[in-house]
């Protein structure tokens, strides 16, 4: 069992799927970009949008009913933006086998209350004021 602390922990639905039963890639990516952005905001002490997903892979599959996590870190910092990677594990409804079901790559940007990109080091700042 992952000791790291999800970001994101939900149950996958039947309208989750894509026409051939199995869990929809976008449903993934969605999920995905919800812990990212939750990272993304609670670091940058503020507004961050995505600007850019890239890098994604999907080394297994889900079911419906199984739960997924997603599991995400800082990966770098720019003047105005964070990247940060993904990684979403699912674990099987009715037992504790966990499977890698996808992975990415995030990028915010972090903007001011006029929507106009802001300073990473700005966001640090303000949070010790």
């Amino acid at each position: 069992m992952d000791k790291r602390q999800p970001l994101i922990r939900v149950t996958a639905m039947p309208a989750d799927t894509n026409p051939y039963g199995g869990v929809f890639g976008g449903w993934l990516m969605s999920q995905m970009a919800l812990g990212a952005g939750s990272l993304a905001s609670r670091e940058g002490k503020g507004k961050a949008v995505v600007v850019s997903a890239t890098d994604f892979a999907f080394p297994g599959a889900m079911q419906v009913g199984d739960e997924l996590s997603v599991y995400c870190e800082i990966a770098a910092t720019g003047n105005t933006s964070l990247t940060i990677t993904a990684e979403a594990i699912a674990r099987e409804r009715n037992g504790e086998a966990e499977t890698k079901v996808a992975q990415g790559i995030f990028k915010f940007v972090l903007l001011d209350e006029d929507n106009r990109p802001r300073a990473v080091n700005a966001a640090a700042l303000s949070a010790n004021d």
